[in-house]
C-alpha cells in the first residue's frame, strides 16, 4: 500500500478541464491566451503550467480562481482524439459558474477585453444578480452576486410564475 493519499488534500472537488482552440473571431488563440485572458478578467492566478514538446502549446495549466481550480490545455488533435475545443465543436455545452463581488462590473470588464453577452445581468427570482457571457475561446460563464436569500417555497412559487410566462417573458421576478 502506498502512503500517497490517492484524493489530494487540496482538491476533494471536482475541477473543470477546459480545451482551448482558436478564438470565436477566428484569429489564433491557444491555452497560452486564454490564461492570460482569464487573469486580467477574472483575476485568475497562474500556478502551473507544462509546456508539450516544442513549446508550442500548452500540455497542461493550472489557474487559481476565487477558491477554486480551473485546468486547462491546448487541443491536440493530431495525437488521434477528436478536437475538443469550442472552436471545434461549434460551442459548448457546459457553463463555468462564478460568484463575484460585482456581477455587473465583472461582465463589462470581460466584455471590453471580447467576451460576448449572452445575457445582460439582471436581478432573477433565486436571488442572484445573474448574466452570462461567452469568452473569445468559446467558453460560457455565468457570473452572478447574491444578493438576497430566498426560501425554497418563494424559489418554487416565482419559477412557476415564470414558467407559466413562458421563455420570452421577463426572467427576474423580484
Amino acid at each position: 500500500m502506498s502512503d500517497v493519499n490517492p484524493i489530494p488534500a487540496d482538491r476533494p472537488f471536482v475541477v473543470p478541464y477546459m480545451t482551448i482552440g482558436a478564438r470565436t473571431d477566428g484569429s489564433p488563440g491557444g491555452a497560452a491566451d486564454a490564461i492570460e485572458w482569464y487573469a486580467a478578467a477574472f483575476g485568475a492566478q497562474e500556478t502551473n503550467r507544462q509546456m508539450a514538446p516544442g513549446g508550442n502549446k500548452v500540455m497542461h495549466a493550472e489557474l487559481v480562481l476565487g477558491d477554486g481550480l480551473l485546468f486547462l490545455a491546448d487541443d491536440f488533435p493530431e495525437w488521434g482524439g477528436e478536437a475538443s475545443a469550442p472552436s471545434a465543436l461549434n460551442g459548448s455545452t457546459v457553463t463555468l459558474h462564478r460568484y463575484v463581488a460585482d456581477c455587473d462590473a465583472t461582465i463589462e470588464k470581460a466584455v471590453t477585453m471580447g467576451a460576448e453577452v449572452l445575457m445582460p445581468p439582471e436581478d432573477m427570482f433565486w436571488g442572484d444578480r445573474f448574466g452570462s457571457i461567452r469568452d473569445p475561446f468559446g467558453h460560457k460563464w455565468s457570473i452572478a452576486t447574491h444578493m438576497r436569500d430566498v426560501s425554497p417555497e418563494d424559489m418554487e412559487a416565482a419559477a412557476a410564475a415564470m414558467f407559466a410566462e413562458g421563455p420570452d417573458q421577463e426572467q427576474s421576478g423580484g
